[in-house]
């Protein structure tokens, strides 16, 4: 009886201990975001996992100024470039379903794909080594004077297919170096549609979403879906917050489409820790950093640009997910980066720890906001 006692009195005092050391965490990442913003501007949500659990969930500001809504949990961000691990994770599926190869071409999924990328693999599409044109860029030099497209009249994915087609030259030959490319994620997201024989959205509800439980993560599709408890977009501009929630890019969906919530991303964490939709060989190829052609390691561009985060540096990616390793501590990571939008999830695989910061706003740096609250855990965890 007395062993069977201190047993109990143990477990309490280890379990007391833990709520401590919890609390004490909570506490120090408060200060990290404690004053961003107040209950009447855009603000942020903020996410830390660790080991397989919440250990610390919270809203700052509103999710939009009309009715000053408390951002919280259920609140739904653009997720905008950190969209592209759940495009990398569709693609994923489909080939564990034996309907598409990561060496099909262009040539072989759009017969009409001109010359210049029909040898382009869905591999390099997912690892930014394709070299197809930026799309944007290609917008803009459609304009003649007059703007074809607008928030109000926002280019489609089949658009950007076309502005592709239209092409005359790749940036560079497949494979032979790394550049950002949001004009992949696009045709990776039509790639989905055209083998699945789904639109995209009701793919990724069907075979991520829903078996995950996320119920309130979607593409959205102006006219044809809504967001629920949507939080709208802002920038700063003399002083005071404008709404800036959409632009004419902001309806393309692999690339960055996708609107989710700290509750449905914390059960995508727990999918990725516990290999749910994948086991761990399937999963390895996307985790695995891409190399050139050559064999040579990827440099981002020399030459400065928006997406462009370190011009000349090295750069490690996988499918969807940057793997650059932080302070010796494996990583993976993405940040995205949209008209009123700004998003950072880090994950330390190895530590069990995850961060994730959604901002409906542009003057925050959710990815430097989520490495501070990251290093204040492993610093606990390595108990310094």
């Amino acid at each position: 009886m007395k062993l069977r006692t201190l047993a109990w009195a143990t477990a309490l005092l280890m379990l007391c201990s833990a709520i401590a050391r919890g609390e004490a965490l909570a506490s120090h990442i408060k200060v990290v975001f404690a004053r961003l913003a107040t209950q009447r501007t855009p603000g942020v949500a903020v996410l830390v996992r660790q080991g397989g659990r919440t250990v610390f969930e919270q809203g700052y500001g509103v999710r939009e100024l009309r009715t000053n809504a408390k951002i919280d949990g259920r609140t739904d961000f653009r997720l905008a470039s950190c969209t592209k691990q759940f495009t990398a994770m569709a693609i994923m599926l489909l080939v564990h379903d034996g309907k598409l190869r990561y060496d099909e071409t262009l040539g072989e999924l759009f017969p009409d794909f001109p010359e210049y990328g029909r040898k382009i693999t869905v591999r390099q599409l997912l690892t930014h080594t394709a070299g197809l044109p930026d799309y944007e860029e290609l917008m803009a030099a459609e304009k003649n004077g007059a703007p074809a497209w607008s928030p109000s009249h926002q280019i489609q994915d089949s658009e950007v297919l076309q502005l592709l087609e239209r092409a005359k030259a790749a940036k560079f030959a497949a494979g032979t170096q790394w550049a950002y490319s949001n004009s992949a994620y696009v045709v990776l997201g039509l790639i989905v549609t055209r083998v699945s024989g789904e639109p995209f959205g009701r793919f990724l509800h069907n075979r991520i979403f829903a078996p995950l439980g996320m119920n309130a993560t979607l593409i959205y599709e102006k006219g044809v879906n809504t967001v629920p408890r949507r939080a709208y977009g802002y920038t700063l501009e003399g002083g005071r917050f404008v709404e800036t929630d959409q632009s004419a890019t902001s309806a393309t969906q692999g690339d960055g489409g996708l609107y989710s919530n700290l509750d449905d991303l914390a059960k995508w964490d727990e999918a990725l820790d516990r290999n749910s939709l994948l086991n761990t060989a399937r999963m390895r190829a996307g985790l695995t950093p891409v190399r050139l052609s050559g064999g040579g390691q990827p440099h981002w561009p020399s030459a400065p640009g928006d997406d462009n985060l370190a011009p000349g540096k090295p750069v490690s990616y996988g499918f969807g997910w940057f793997l650059d390793p932080f302070e010796g501590h494996e990583r993976m990571w993405h940040f995205g980066s949209t008209i009123g939008f700004r998003t950072a999830i880090e994950r330390f695989p190895k530590e069990g720890l995850t961060v994730v910061v959604l901002c409906n706003r542009t003057d925050l740096d959710p990815g430097a906001l989520a490495l501070r609250s990251a290093q204040i855990v492993l610093d606990a965890h390595q108990g310094r």
